[in-house]
């Protein structure tokens, strides 16, 4: 027999060992992330963001399960980490809090499905043999449900002496791939080519053109069919970068309307739900103007808004996404934390500020990209650019951009932002109008805040009115609860003093009350209550009601009716029948509700002689 005290001593060095290699992994961890960050990449579900995140998530998963930490802690060696590398790496320093904010979000967000996950894992770990395979459907529910990384069950099942099955888990993800394929899929007939050539684009400088087609094919997705049409030249903009694409109409004395404009392995597509009679006729491709204008005031607008926001919040900013169409722009920045009212209002007001300053465009096209970086140009973190790239300039802001813009800002008119919020860990999101949607909007709320002072006697003091208001409604919420409590609580009594003892169920002496009340389910609780409060033997309380039109029932029995084999559940659920309803609850107190108010009589006599 083995001493137990050396296998005390084993399992010791065993934990020793456990935590020397976590505090390791974690120390090598957080610095590759925080190096990371600090270059801009942050963890995303994509590409070089989900290494980042990976690895963040075996760090806290080291920290879980070998050092009990249940709470976000890794973030907090950060300070250490810039204090011993500062210096070497000033990049670190300079991103210190926004490399602390993300990592906190990341560690908090895992944690949230890490316990659950890993007590999963752990029940299938213990139905496995020693140097078992845990299924890949497992692997894939802790991969798709619980954000583990493939690579982190494994380490975990290794620890273990197990492994993954590999093959079952790609079957799962090619199952989940194939769902998301059929959810968009796409038949494409053959291109049918009219003349050989490619797609010139003149939308930078022209609204229309004379053309011809050079190919079309026929798409079918989702049970609706269109066309993709190529054309020679094109003023058309191919949605890309964010910017969504044009639509308008191709005419030769017949309209052909089209309705968008995609890019298509580099070509340029224009959707139409029908094919020109004539597709070898010279057309006069035309833009939807208006729609073009909205979308480009809103596309300058985010640029001067990614500068305002660098500006007001620190140039730790960084353009991580963008959505422009005429309606609405839409951009997804780095940065920590919520914006605050005041850096809000300090953004819309530098943003206009240079919006009334009417700076013009300034455009170079084919720069090299090396001169173009020289002039200080802001391009899209993970972007791929060519030899030669556009530039885009208002006043100080300089940007790599493909997009179509205002002439000057003042086209722009006002830009107003209407929301920001959180849709990753450090990254904001704000949306934002310009001109005469801003002009809607500010009628929208002026009339409000019109019809609300109308409402307070046009009070000079809006926002105290209101207050106030709900102060003394607040106070009139809890005059009238009491007074009910009170009206109740005189109810309870008439009703003991009015009732007879009798036999029921087969149990003598029972005091039944039995009424149909004008009260809310909730009031007739409170009354059942009070009535066993003041009689908490032998008592079968059976009340119906009709309160805003819908019936309800209610029984409640004291302890010693439950004893002897009563249940309110049972009572109520045949007894609510005749209301055309169900409900339930324990075996001294059950509600229902139902649809017929002219079956509560008849449900009470059931209840109180079933």
């Amino acid at each position: 027999m083995k001493n137990p005290l050396l296998l005390e001593d084993k399992v010791k060095e065993t934990q020793s060992e456990q935590i020397n290699v976590a505090m390791r992994v974690i120390a090598d961890h957080v610095r590759t992330i925080a190096f990371s960050i600090a270059d801009g990449q942050l963890p995303s579900n994509a590409k070089a963001g989900y290494v980042i995140r990976r690895i963040l998530r075996r760090a806290v998963r080291y920290g879980y399960t070998f050092l009990n930490q249940r709470e976000a802690f890794i973030y907090r060696l950060i300070p250490t980490l810039v204090e011993s590398m500062g210096d070497a790496y000033p990049e670190l320093r300079a991103q210190q809090t926004l490399i602390e904010k993300v990592m906190k979000e990341e560690e908090e967000s895992f944690l949230r499905t890490l316990e659950t996950g890993i007590k999963l894992l752990d029940r299938e770990i213990q139905t496995l043999p020693e140097g078992g395979v845990l299924k890949g459907e497992v692997v894939f529910t802790l991969y798709d449900t619980y954000g583990f990384p493939l690579d982190l069950t494994e380490l975990i099942l290794r620890e273990h002496n197990m492994t993954v099955d590999i093959a079952g888990f790609n079957v799962e993800m090619a199952k989940q791939k194939e769902r998301a394929r059929n959810a968009a899929a796409v038949e494409t007939a053959d291109w049918v080519v009219l003349r050989e050539g490619e797609t010139e684009f003149v939308g930078y400088d022209s609204y229309e053109v004379k053309t011809n087609i050079l190919r079309y094919r026929k798409v079918k997705q989702k049970n609706r069919e269109f066309y993709q049409i190529v054309l020679e030249k094109t003023p058309f903009y191919a949605e890309m970068g964010g910017q969504v694409g044009d639509s308008g109409q191709l005419d030769n004395g017949q309209l052909t309307i089209i309705f968008d404009t995609k890019r298509e392995n580099n070509l340029m597509v224009h959707l139409a739900e029908k094919l020109p009679e004539n597709v070898n006729d010279t057309f006069l491709a035309k833009i939807d103007v208006k729609k073009r204008r909205a979308t480009q005031a809103n596309h300058s607008a985010t640029h001067i808004v990614h500068e305002a926001l660098r500006e007001v919040l620190g140039k730790h900013v960084e353009q991580k996404g963008s959505y422009v169409s005429p309606d609405v722009l839409r951009f997804d920045f780095s940065h920590f934390q919520k914006m605050t009212k005041d850096e809000i209002h300090r953004v819309e007001h530098l943003a206009n500020e240079r919006i009334r300053n009417d700076f013009h465009l300034q455009e170079m096209r084919n720069v090299p990209i090396a001169e173009a970086k020289k002039m200080g140009a802001m391009a899209l973190f993970g972007e791929k650019y060519g030899e030669t790239v556009r530039v885009v300039q208002f006043g100080s802001s300089v940007e790599l951009c493909g997009g179509t813009h205002v002439r000057s800002t003042g086209e722009i008119g006002m830009v107003r932002i209407i929301s920001e919020s959180s849709i990753a860990a450090g990254i904001r999101r704000i949306e934002a109008i310009t001109g005469e949607s801003v002009e809607n909007v500010i009628d929208i709320q002026q009339d409000i805040i019109s019809d609300l002072r109308e409402f307070f006697n046009n009070s000079p003091n809006l926002v105290a009115a209101v207050q106030k208001s709900i102060e003394e409604n607040a106070e009139l919420k809890k005059q009238v609860e009491t007074f009910v409590q009170e009206k109740i609580s005189e109810m309870c009594d008439r009703l003991i003093g009015t009732q007879q003892v009798q036999e029921i169920h087969g149990i003598s002496g029972v005091t039944v009350v039995k009424r149909t009340l004008t009260l809310s389910p909730e009031q007739i609780k409170t009354l059942a209550f009070m009535l066993r409060n003041k009689m908490p033997e032998k008592l079968f309380v059976a009340i119906g009601s009709v309160f805003d039109g819908k019936p309800s029932l209610t029984v409640l029995l004291s302890e010693d009716l439950v004893t002897s084999g009563l249940n309110a559940a049972n009572i109520i659920r045949t007894a609510a029948k005749e209301i055309q309803g169900g409900g339930g609850g324990q075996p001294f107190f059950a509600q229902a509700g139902g649809k017929n108010a002219e079956g509560i009589e008849r449900a009470l006599e059931i209840a109180v002689n079933i």
